[in-house]
C-alpha cells in the first residue's frame, strides 16, 4: 500500500515537472513573439509551477520514507512543507505580475503577433487537461496534500490560458489596448486567491489541527459499538500527510484484570482498523469513574448509556 502510494505521488510529481518544462518553452517563445503582459504572467506562473513541482517531488519523496529513530511519527509533514513552499512562490509571482500589468496599463502599449500567442495558449490548455486528469486519479488514490496543491496550480492554468486568449483577441483584433494588462492584473489576483486557499490545508497539517467534527463523531460511533467500553475522554486527533494519529482514554470495568483490559484494547484497535484504515492508535485504559484530567480533556465523549445501547 505504501509502495503503491509512493509510486503514484512520484509519478504525478514527475509528470508535473515534464509539463512545466514543455509549457515554459512554449510560452517563452510566445512572450518573445507577442510582448503580451498576460502571456508573461502565464509564463511566470508556469516557471513557478516548475519550481513548485520540484518541491512537490522532494516533499512526496521524503514523506514516503518510513519512520526512523529521529522521526518516530514518520515524514508525512514533508508534503505540507512542500505545499507551503509552493504557496510562497505563487505569492511572489502574483505580486510581480500585478506590478508589470500596472506598468503596461499606464504605458498603453499594444501587443503583436496575437495569433501565435493564441495557438500557444490552446496547446497549453490541451496539455494541462491531460495532466489534471492524471493528478485527479493520484489524489483519489492517495489523498496527497502536496499533489492536491500542485493540482490547484494547474487548474488555475486553465483559466490563465483562457484569459490570455481573450486578452490577445481583444487587444489585437478589437483594438482594446487595456485588455492585456487588465487580464494580467486579474491573473495576479486569481493567483493570490489560489495561494490563500491552498495554504489552509497545509497549515492545518503543520499545526496538528483536529479532525473535522463529523469525522470525530464517526470515530466515536465506532467506539460506542463495543459493549465493554464504559466511557471515552481526552480524545486527540491529528493528520500528518496521509497518516492519521489518534489517542484517547478509555474507561473499562475496574474489576478487569490487565489481560482482560488488553483484550478489549486489541478488539477496539481491530474495529478501528476496519473503519479507519492506516490510523495509528494509542489507547490509555482507566477504571470506570477515574478521570485525572481537567477541563475539556476530562469531558466524557461517550456516555455509558450510548455504549450499552449500541452494544
Amino acid at each position: 500500500m505504501a509502495d503503491q502510494r509512493a509510486f503514484l505521488t512520484r509519478s504525478a510529481a514527475f509528470a508535473s515537472i515534464a509539463m512545466a518544462l514543455f509549457l515554459a518553452a512554449l510560452k517563452t517563445w510566445a512572450v518573445w513573439r507577442t510582448g503580451s503582459t498576460a502571456m508573461l504572467g502565464s509564463l511566470a506562473d508556469t516557471g513557478l509551477d516548475l519550481v513548485a513541482s520540484v518541491a512537490t517531488l522532494i516533499g512526496v519523496w521524503i514523506a514516503a520514507q518510513p519512520a526512523d529513530a529521529e522521526h518516530r511519527f514518520g515524514h508525512g509533514k514533508a508534503e505540507a512543507l512542500a505545499a507551503i513552499v509552493q504557496v510562497m512562490l505563487i505569492t511572489v509571482s502574483a505580486c510581480g505580475i500585478a506590478l508589470r500589468a500596472v506598468q503596461m496599463l499606464l504605458a498603453g502599449n499594444q501587443t503583436a503577433a496575437a495569433s501565435d500567442g493564441i495557438v500557444v495558449s490552446l496547446a497549453a490548455l490541451a496539455a494541462t487537461f491531460v495532466l489534471l486528469a492524471w493528478q485527479r486519479h493520484v489524489i483519489r488514490q492517495t489523498g496527497s496534500v502536496a499533489i492536491r496543491t500542485d493540482n490547484v496550480h494547474y487548474k488555475s492554468d486553465l483559466l490563465l490560458n483562457l484569459a490570455v486568449i481573450a486578452a490577445l483577441a481583444l487587444d489585437q483584433y478589437l483594438g482594446f489596448k487595456a485588455a492585456d494588462p487588465l487580464s494580467g492584473l486579474a491573473i495576479a489576483l486569481w493567483l493570490l486567491w489560489g495561494a490563500w486557499r491552498a495554504s489552509s490545508e497545509a497549515v492545518d497539517h503543520l499545526m496538528d489541527r483536529e479532525w473535522p467534527d463529523e469525522r470525530r463523531e464517526q470515530f466515536l460511533e465506532v467506539l460506542a459499538r463495543h459493549p465493554e467500553i464504559r466511557g471515552v475522554h481526552d480524545l486527540l486527533t491529528r493528520t500528518s500527510g496521509t497518516h492519521d494519529f489518534v489517542q484517547f482514554h478509555m474507561a473499562v470495568d475496574g474489576r478487569m484484570t490487565v489481560a482482560e483490559a488488553h483484550r478489549v484494547m486489541d478488539e477496539v484497535e481491530a474495529k478501528i482498523a476496519r473503519h479507519f484504515p492506516d490510523v495509528e492508535v494509542l489507547i490509555h485504559t482507566d477504571p470506570e469513574g477515574l478521570v485525572n484530567e481537567a477541563g475539556s480533556a476530562a469531558e466524557e465523549l461517550l456516555p455509558p448509556a450510548i455504549a450499552r445501547s449500541e452494544g
